[in-house]
């Protein structure tokens, strides 16, 4: 099954209309799949509930992951992730307003493969967006992911 779209983990509205915005300028295309908690996001990526249809809920290529959440903080989820046979090779961004060294540290410390401060004005969400696209969604080489395991 190919891994299209993006999953976005955000909380806050007002920043994930941004993003839009800036992916449209940048011309990405993928489509982008968004939940708002942190709970939501391991549904998601497990095909629990009303995510169990792949079709409709692909699994991503990537994910944009916010670390203050309200339910569960993204680096459970970052963790919880790891964990999976399945999805520890996903791609995860976290995409935050934390700046700090320590939520730095520990989010690498959890597997995450980038760490990116939510950018303040349009134009940097942009150049975001932009090497988003360049980097991640044209030369990255994404891990193929394991058939589940057969019965015996």
């Amino acid at each position: 099954m190919a891994r299209s779209c993006i999953l976005q983990v955000e909380d806050e509205e007002a920043d994930v209309l941004l993003l839009q915005y800036a992916f449209r300028k940048a011309d990405i295309r993928q489509p982008v799949q968004v939940v708002t908690r942190g709970q939501e996001a391991m549904d998601y990526l497990s095909g629990a509930g009303q995510f169990a249809d792949r079709e409709t809920y692909p699994l991503p290529a990537l994910v944009l992951l916010d670390l203050k959440l309200p339910d569960k903080h993204g680096l459970d989820v970052l963790e919880w992730l790891r964990e999976q046979a399945r999805l520890k090779q996903t791609v995860v961004i976290a995409l935050t307003s934390s700046n700090l060294p320590a939520d730095i540290q520990r989010a690498y410390e959890c597997g995450v493969n980038s760490y990116a401060v939510k950018a303040a004005d349009n134009q940097k969400r942009l150049e975001f967006a932009q090497h988003l696209k360049g980097w991640w969604l044209e030369h990255n080489q994404f891990a193929t992911t394991p058939s589940p395991a057969k019965p015996e």
